[in-house]
């Protein structure tokens, strides 16, 4: 019998996750269910636990705006199927989710039955996005540009990229990630470098515009 799937439940409200637990339960063979409140804790679970098969995302999570946790949470185990669950659940952030590396959007608003089917075609290797939805295209070329250019970064240089954004120095992201400085510098170049920009400053002000309106609303 091979183990059971082990998932991350994370949102800000209680109650939400209670439903999201019940959604799951009807999945079966499940070994692990972890909670968190807030992006912090989050991460903490993910870097934890290398094991884990699905992460259930919320947009709007004290310390995470907007899509930006999901970029960090991507750079921190790339190979982890992320699932964002939003109220914000118009075509442009639905499309933004996933061209951002997302393995499938989830609304708020979805059926215990369509969060099941969601979260199991995505364990079945599938992207699971919103039935009867248009997705289209980008209208935003400053937005188009940016993901265009955030999907060229490594999983290091995006874990880098969001610790710039937490504001760590370099040889704090050195500590962090167990590398040396030097090593952090190449990094920091070659993500300015891709994103098109000159200083840190403005590559965490390009990474802040995917946490804009509407995903830094709280719902």
């Amino acid at each position: 019998m091979p183990a059971g799937y082990s998932f991350v439940i994370a949102d800000d409200h209680p109650l939400f996750r209670g439903a999201l637990q019940e959604a799951l339960a009807g999945i079966g063979n499940i070994s692990a269910i972890y909670e968190a409140g807030d992006f912090e804790s989050t991460k903490a679970l993910v870097q934890e636990h290398e094991d884990i098969d699905l992460v259930l995302l919320d947009l709007s999570m004290p310390g995470a705006s907007g899509l930006s946790g999901l970029i960090s949470l991507r750079g921190i185990h790339p190979t982890v199927p992320m699932v964002v669950i939003s109220a914000h659940d118009d075509p442009a952030t639905i499309r933004r989710a996933l061209d951002l590396g997302a393995s499938g959007f989830i609304s708020k608003s979805a059926s215990m039955e369509e969060i099941r089917d969601a979260v199991q075609t995505v364990l079945d290797g599938d992207i699971a996005a919103p039935i009867g939805f248009d997705l289209g295209v980008e209208h935003d070329p400053e937005i188009s540009d940016l993901i265009k250019r955030l999907q060229t970064l490594t999983p290091q240089q995006t874990r880098v990229l969001a610790m710039l954004a937490e504001g760590l120095l370099n040889k704090q992201i050195a500590y962090e990630l167990g590398v040396s400085e030097a090593t952090i510098k190449a990094h920091v170049s070659a993500v300015l470098q891709k994103l098109g920009v000159d200083s840190r400053t403005q590559a965490v002000i390009r990474l802040a515009k995917m946490g804009g309106d509407p995903l830094q609303a709280s719902d």
